[in-house]
């Protein structure tokens, strides 16, 4: 993505009004003096239009995607129509009901996964999903995500020998704002 890029969806992700600031509680339970509210650009056509396309150019031939559910549920299915590429869906848990699968949709022993996820800050979320993906057969070695909030997830997802690349880190978000 060249800094163009980078700057255009900065500024498609604040004009869909998915940064405030404030006090909020994080997922995690520490708190921050800003929210990226991930269901404002989710929703955001414009958002979610570059943000598929970011993450198409990423997408190798052959690759297999995986969202995170819910979040990235609709960034992977936007992902894969523009990348032509199918998907499968991560749950954080097994439902008690259905099949009670904890990966939904088509995964094959061995295939190529790249998980996609919306915002990254611990990063236990994602990593919780590609273990689900490894568990059930998949080859993790990537991981593509929307917001890198710099606090410690990069790291964690590093730790599960998976590369990360983000689209925008917190402090890119954060800087020149009004």
């Amino acid at each position: 993505m060249t800094d163009q890029d980078t700057q255009a969806l900065i500024e498609a992700l604040r004009d869909a009004d998915a940064v405030k600031f404030g006090e909020f509680e994080l997922s995690h339970g520490g708190t921050s003096e800003y929210y990226v509210d991930k269901y404002l650009f989710e929703t955001d056509p414009r958002c979610l239009d570059a943000i598929a396309d970011a993450f198409a150019e990423r997408v190798d031939e052959g690759d297999k995607l995986a969202g995170v559910a819910l979040g990235a549920v609709p960034l992977a299915a936007a992902t894969s129509v523009a990348a032509d590429a199918p998907y499968v869906i991560a749950r954080k848990q097994r439902k008690e009901y259905g099949t009670g699968n904890l990966i939904e949709g088509r995964l094959e022993d061995g295939e190529e996964v790249v998980v996609l996820e919306d915002i990254v800050t611990t990063g236990t979320s994602l990593v919780e999903a590609i273990e689900a993906l490894r568990d059930a057969g998949a080859t993790v070695n990537r991981a593509l995500v929307v917001v890198d909030r710099e606090e410690g997830g990069r790291e964690n997802v590093e730790d599960a020998d998976v590369e990360m690349e983000s689209l925008v880190t917190a402090s890119e978000l954060l800087a020149d704002r009004d």
